[in-house]
C-alpha cells in the first residue's frame, strides 16, 4: 500500500483495486479447507485487512472489483490442493460492500458506488459510470436497504462457489439497464 501511495504522490499513472472477500475474510477461513476460501491472491491476516481498509478509506485503492471466478461444483469439490482458485463475485459484491464496508462507516455509499462504477470507467477510459448526455445508458437500480440471505439459488450462472452462502446481507440490485434497455428486473 505504501508503494502505491508513494507512486501516486509522484504522479505515476497507477491504480489499485481490492475485492470484497479480501476486505472481509481472513486466512482463518482457509483453516476449514473449504475450497470456496481458496483464492489468488490468498486471504491474509486481520492486520492486512486493516491496511486494505485504510487504503480504501484514504483513496489509495481506487476500485472495488469482484474477481469473479466461477467454477463448477465438481471442480470446487475436489480436494483443497487440487481445487481451482477463485469464487463467484458478481452476485455478492454490492451487498457485501454495503453490509461490511458502508454500514460500518469505512467509506460512504457515494464513495463505494464510485469505486464500483465511475472510477474503473475513468481508469479504463470508458464512457460509463456517469450520468450525462452521450454516456452509455448502462445503469443499475439498487435497494440499499433490502435484506436477504446469500443463496446459491440466486446466482445467475451455473457456478455456486462462494464462501458467503448463508450470510445475511443488505443491498440488492433490483434492475439492470444496458444500452437503455432493461435486461434484469428483480
Amino acid at each position: 500500500m505504501e508503494l502505491i501511495k508513494q507512486a501516486k504522490k509522484r504522479k505515476v499513472k497507477v491504480s489499485a483495486d481490492v475485492t470484497p472477500h479480501h476486505l472481509i475474510l481472513t486466512v482463518e477461513a482457509v483453516k476449514s479447507f473449504n475450497s470456496n476460501t481458496k483464492m489468488n491472491p490468498p486471504l491474509r491476516t486481520k492486520d492486512d485487512i486493516k491496511v486494505l481498509l485504510e487504503g480504501l478509506r484514504d483513496g489509495t485503492i481506487d476500485v472495488i472489483v469482484t474477481d469473479h471466478a466461477p467454477h463448477s461444483k465438481e471442480e470446487k469439490e475436489d480436494d483443497f490442493k487440487s481445487a481451482p482458485f477463485g469464487i463467484v463475485g458478481l452476485e455478492t459484491c454490492l451487498a457485501l460492500i454495503l453490509t461490511e464496508i458502508v454500514d460500518k462507516k469505512i467509506i460512504t455509499l457515494k464513495n463505494a458506488i464510485a469505486k464500483l462504477s465511475a472510477n474503473p470507467a475513468k481508469i479504463l477510459e470508458l464512457n460509463k459510470g456517469i450520468f450525462k448526455k452521450g454516456a452509455d445508458a448502462d445503469v443499475i437500480i439498487i435497494d440499499p436497504d433490502m435484506k436477504w440471505v446469500i443463496s446459491a439459488d440466486d446466482f445467475a450462472g451455473p457456478s455456486k462457489n462462494s464462501p458467503f452462502i448463508g450470510k445475511e446481507v443488505k443491498g440488492r440490485t433490483i434492475m439492470t439497464i444496458v444500452g437503455g434497455k432493461v435486461v434484469f428486473s428483480y
